[in-house]
């Protein structure tokens, strides 16, 4: 967790501001903030957390991709969840971090110090408020991840995935499904957190662009060329589940 403190941006000035755990403060809430933040930037495959260390300080992703992960006592190891922009690293009231953390990007946090946010908390309920409502979608993709894992085909986590990019992009900055994205895992990455093979991962992406529902210009960037077709893939065709 030696990772260089960069110059702070203004909470106003934030790119996650409206959906952050900060998304619901006023101007002096946001005051209090600045008092306790700092940014802390990691290269792609530095870790963040280790599972078990000491908790110092709890933080939202401000760019980049992190995923969760745990490793079992015979070394093998499980990604549990990603992290993308606005997403909250931490639990208050936990002294020790419960996953592993590790920046597959360039990641950027704006880290809050753990007890004086902690208390922040009680005297500030907005930022209660929106911490609750950031938890509970938590739990609602944990237990969509459930389905997924465990009734979903191959060819329909790979669409379940992509189809959960194009929804976050979506919300984090207007991107259409017509426009660029980027996978942000590498294809063995996402067949550990699919619990798929590489082998099946790279059939079923290739699968898709030879149907025309992908479009790849190399192997991590890609055009959504028909949305309805994907969902329709994936299981869920509602457009609203993030």
């Amino acid at each position: 967790m030696n990772a260089p403190v960069l110059a702070n941006v203004k909470c106003s000035e934030c790119p996650i501001r409206h959906r952050a755990v900060c998304s619901r403060c006023d101007t002096d809430e946001l005051a209090v903030l600045e008092q306790i933040k700092i940014y802390r930037n990691f290269k792609a495959g530095d870790q963040v957390f280790w599972r078990g260390e000491p908790m110092d300080y709890v933080a939202s992703i401000v760019s980049g991709v992190a995923t969760l992960g745990k490793t079992l006592e015979d070394g093998r190891t499980q990604m549990v969840g990603l992290l993308l922009p606005s997403d909250f690293i931490g639990r208050p009231g936990r002294s020790k971090v419960e996953f592993d953390v590790t920046a597959v990007t360039d990641v950027t946090l704006c880290c809050f110090e753990r007890q004086p946010f902690e208390r922040l908390l009680v005297a500030t309920p907005r930022i209660a408020q929106r911490l609750v409502e950031i938890a509970l979608d938590e739990l609602d993709a944990a237990r969509d991840w459930m389905l997924l894992l465990g009734r979903k085909t191959a060819r329909e986590k790979i669409a379940t995935f992509i189809d959960m990019l194009v929804q976050r992009n979506s919300v984090d900055h207007g991107i259409t499904p017509a426009l660029a994205l980027a996978l942000p895992l590498t294809r063995e990455e996402i067949a550990n957190y699919l619990g798929l093979t590489l082998e099946t991962v790279s059939r079923h992406l290739s699968a898709l662009k030879s149907e025309g529902v992908l479009n790849f210009s190399d192997r991590r960037n890609f055009v959504v060329t028909d949305l309805e077709a994907l969902r329709a893939i994936s299981g869920d065709e509602s457009d609203d589940c993030l």
